[in-house]
């Protein structure tokens, strides 16, 4: 079909776009244009599943077992047991559908947060909009780095390059044109297509417009969704992990319920069923208390808590993966322009034959002048230049000044290219862009040749068509062969070349970034030619060369110094000359003053072991190609780092997928580098990778700290029950059978054992995976990769605490019963329940504790308010368990003295003085 016969099908407006309104009206009629995601699961089918966990089957295997005790005791008033297990058995389901339902909002909103969007001429205006809310007959406007929202039809294409490897495995970005197929769509394969792009593709070089003809799962990306919709996401290494040590833990305690059982059925004389059935529901108990089968709600809500907390510090991570690397980074490879620098660039210097010029004013605003020696530039030879250098940069460029409504100036574009036309302001040459120049075409900027052009008609010069193109001084001027001075045109001579050379060295030196500006007329048949090409970009008229600065940020330096107290290296990866990259970085503490960056020539030069040795002893790099980022990156994790990498450019991408961490700049990156990384920087700066690091490391402390309090808590438990059987006559836990045999004393009860499950996992393990640092996060070294989340100290630590936990719990029994080691005068029931009590305070007190396994508990102790929180609202449960009549029936338990509660709480304290001591041993041989 012909360019307008699509548009005709589509009912779309070239010039000015949909309105709005019928924008609305076709996204309500068409849907989202996104792929078709796996179906959502009913509601009901969520919370069916939080009983399809083997835990909970134990559970209702409880509640069987207890039902049958009750008939077999004649179904005496009600099934106390079987009703209190069931009651637990929702609130566990209650509690896990609410955490997930928590992490599925969290991921959902970072989902938003890093959505994809187009740029689409709507009301007669260019708009960014998101991609899926684009629709057929849309005008979507193409600009290289842009990622392709959804397959349109070519109107109009500028040196388009757009890579498709994606759809179609070519290697190679393909030449786009608008032209109409010879061919039917059907019998011309999806490669050779070229006047279509497609959604899930990139443009890769130019420009172009078209027309939306498909979106969502009607596009060439949807035929082949389904094979997204079997695929699911694999789990990260830290899910994996936690996953294993769950299933680890289940096993084992298991095992340690079985042999619980086991040897309290072999301990006892067992004279009826009735015997046996409270020993298999103590153990069914034991062992789904001692599980911590919440950690993998727990752990992905605390993971996308975490994230959504950087992402309000402008760190937005597109998948909770990444922030378990990112703790890790022990190198960051970061661009220089608007991530170590403030992206304002300014010109200060024009250089040309005639001699220098200097610019004042900083930043986007017209205030300032072009001035020679100190006095206003008078019109002359070195006025003339200066106009072509400044109107001609501003020819050479898409960049528009926004005028401010308050006090600000702001720009659309590339900050480079803004320069030119403030410049340009300040010289008063305000009508040449606008109104001397129309723009016809032009050839895209290429890393390979360092430099851009367009092609513009002169109206000053009867409407003749001339290329002007700007670039880096090197590759600019081995193009020229002539060069401006005043009115005139005169050859490059070698005398004027090598001072021209050396006037943008020097300003390189100086730390201002160097761009040269060169122009020509084009001839008859070359302004005929269809298409603007690369071939034209010979024998150039130099008009001269430009230093322009981008001020450090000030907050840049102190990351770099705190990156560097935390153990990691920070390298300057630039396109800049390498003596203003030098200069800058020197400048901001990442070199000595006096160290040289290596240029990208210089390491094509190098054999492998020396391009290895030069990664590991240099730290600035100016001037490099796409390869030698993918080279330097392949280096620095050879030799085991964790690399993360900035890019904002499509030439950034394969460098940004092939670091550990690849960052993306939000506010000047393309799409393109948006959707190869791992993480976007809202706000393009350095300090927030640095901030970002801090807040990684701090998430997956915290992750170890509520793993540490679950299974040191558990473990407890578990203890006091095996122990509490196999040395049950020591402490006065035993009683005798009618027939004179010993009876079945079991030191708690299945019903309380499930209730410290839940009072004491769920809210306390939440409050600790929002907790603030307690240390100093950034004076350690970068925790390596292979460093398991739960490591050998780790579980010697949780054993410790069990057994600390256990052995006073069974000693505050023990004074509660006569017979024991501290003859006491209560009975049975008020045993358990100060043990019970016990349990729950030590646990109370391990949440504080668990906060470091170095540091003091008592170091930001209210720091805290969410476990404060926790501790009440767990401490306020266990008051209503041991003092309300209805639940003392439901739990077995009787009131406690003040006395008593007093003796509970200072035996459940010894948890915490433990730890104390040890961490204090520890800090001492440290």
């Amino acid at each position: 079909m012909t360019a307008d016969a699509v548009v005709a099908a589509m009912k779309a407006e070239i010039n000015h776009g949909l309105s709005a309104a019928e924008a609305v009206l076709r996204l309500a009629a068409q849907g989202p244009n996104e792929l078709r995601s796996a179906a959502k699961v009913a509601t009901w089918r969520r919370w069916l599943a939080q009983f399809q966990d083997p835990l909970v089957a134990l559970l209702l295997a409880a509640i069987v077992i207890a039902l049958a005790a009750w008939w077999i005791e004649g179904r005496k008033g009600w099934p106390v047991d079987a009703l209190v297990i069931a009651v637990v058995v929702v609130l566990n389901a209650a509690l896990g559908r609410l955490q997930e339902a928590k992490a599925e909002d969290a991921v959902a909103a970072l989902a938003r947060m890093t959505e994809a969007s187009a740029t689409v001429l709507r009301e007669g205006k260019p708009q960014r909009v998101p991609s899926a809310a684009l629709v057929t007959g849309d005008v979507l406007l193409l600009a290289e780095g842009d990622a392709v929202g959804a397959d349109a039809r070519l109107l109009q294409a500028t040196s388009l390059r757009v890579q498709e490897a994606s759809l179609t495995g070519e290697s190679e970005a393909v030449l786009k044109d608008a032209a109409t197929l010879t061919r039917a769509a059907q019998a011309t394969p999806l490669a050779e297509r070229l006047n279509m792009v497609f959604k899930g593709t990139a443009v890769a070089q130019g420009s172009g417009r078209a027309v939306v003809t498909a979106t969502g799962m009607n596009t060439e990306l949807g035929r082949i969704a389904h094979l997204l919709e079997a695929t699911a996401p694999p789990p990260s290494p830290l899910q994996k992990e936690v996953a294993r040590t769950g299933r680890n833990l289940g096993v084992a305690v298991l095992v340690i319920a079985v042999v619980v059982v086991g040897t309290i059925l072999a301990m006892s004389d067992i004279q009826s069923a009735a015997d046996v059935i409270p020993v298999l529901l103590l153990g069914v108990s034991l062992a789904v208390a001692a599980v911590p089968e919440g950690l993998p709600a727990i752990l992905s809500l605390v993971l996308a808590l975490g994230v959504q907390r950087m992402a309000k510090h402008s760190a937005i991570m597109k998948g909770l993966s990444t922030v378990e690397t990112l703790g890790c980074a022990s190198v960051i490879a970061s661009d220089k322009t608007g991530t170590l620098t403030r992206n304002e660039m300014t010109i200060q210097r024009v250089v040309t034959a005639s001699g220098t010029t200097h610019v004042t004013g900083v930043g986007y605003g017209p205030e300032g002048r072009v001035e020679h020696n100190g006095s206003e530039l008078a019109a002359g030879a070195l006025h003339e230049e200066q106009t072509v250098v400044l109107s001609g940069g501003s020819v050479a460029g898409n960049a528009h000044l926004q005028h401010p409504e308050s006090t600000t100036w702001g720009i659309v574009g590339d900050p480079t290219e803004a320069a030119f036309l403030v410049a340009a302001l300040k010289m008063e040459l305000t009508d040449e862009r606008e109104h001397r120049f129309t723009r016809v075409d032009e050839i895209g900027f290429t890393s390979e040749r360092q430099m851009m052009s367009a092609v513009v008609i002169d109206h000053h010069l009867q409407g003749a068509r001339m290329l002007v193109s700007k670039g880096a001084p090197g590759a600019l001027m081995a193009r020229c062969t002539q060069v401006r001075v005043g009115m005139q045109v005169q050859p490059l001579n070698d005398t004027m070349r090598a001072q021209l050379v050396a006037q943008t060295n020097e300003m390189a030196g100086a730390a201002l970034r160097t761009l040269a500006v060169a122009y020509r007329p084009l001839s008859e048949i070359e302004s005929a030619a269809e298409g603007a090409k690369p071939d034209l970009e010979q024998n150039l008229i130099l008009a001269g060369i430009v230093g322009m600065i981008d001020p450090p940020r000030e907050e840049a330096a102190v990351a770099i110094a705190e990156a560097r107290r935390a153990g990691i290296r920070v390298i300057m990866i630039t396109g800049d000359h390498p003596r203003t990259a030098a200069r800058i970085a020197a400048g901001l503490g990442i070199v000595e003053a006096g160290s040289k960056a290596l240029t990208g020539t210089e390491l094509e030069a190098l054999d492998g072991p020396g391009f290895e040795s030069a990664v590991r002893h240099t730290s600035v790099f100016a001037r490099v190609a796409p390869a030698h980022k993918l080279r330097i990156i392949s280096v620095l994790q050879g030799d085991g780092n964790v690399v993360a990498m900035t890019g904002d450019g499509v030439n950034d991408a394969p460098a940004l997928k092939a670091a550990d961490i690849g960052i993306a700049m939000g506010i000047t990156g393309t799409e393109v580098s948006k959707e190869a990384a791992k993480m976007i920087l809202a706000d393009d700066n350095f300090a927030t990778i640095v901030q970002a690091v801090r807040e990684g490391r701090a998430i997956f402390d915290n992750i170890r700290k509520f793993l540490r309090y679950l299974l040191s808590s558990n473990m407890g438990e578990v203890l006091t029950v095996f122990l509490g059987v196999v040395g049950g006559g020591v402490i006065g836990l035993t009683a005798e059978s009618s027939a004179g045999g010993h009876a079945v004393v079991l030191p708690l009860l299945a019903t309380q054992l499930l209730w410290i499950n839940l009072v004491t996992d769920s809210a306390p393990a939440l409050a600790l995976g929002v907790d603030p640092p307690v240390c100093d996060l950034m004076a350690r070294k970068p925790r390596p990769l292979t460093e398991r989340l739960i490591d050998g100290r780790m579980w010697r630590d949780v054993f410790e605490i069990g057994l600390v936990t256990a052995v006073l719990t069974l000693l505050t029994m023990d004074m509660h019963l006569p017979g024991g080691l501290i003859e006491g005068s209560g009975n049975l029931t008020t045993a358990r329940t100060a043990g019970f009590t016990v349990l729950v305070v030590a646990s109370l007190f391990n949440c504080l504790s668990a906060r470091s396994d170095t540091a003091s508990a008592f170091i930001h102790l209210f720091a805290n308010r969410w476990l404060w929180a926790a501790i009440a609202l767990s401490a306020l449960l266990q008051v209503a368990v041991v003092h309300l009549p209805w639940l003392n029936i439901a739990f077995g338990t009787v009131p406690l003295t003040l006395q008593q509660w007093a003796v509970c709480v200072a035996m459940g304290s010894g948890v915490l003085w433990f730890t104390e001591l040890r961490k204090a041993v520890g800090r001492a041989y440290q």
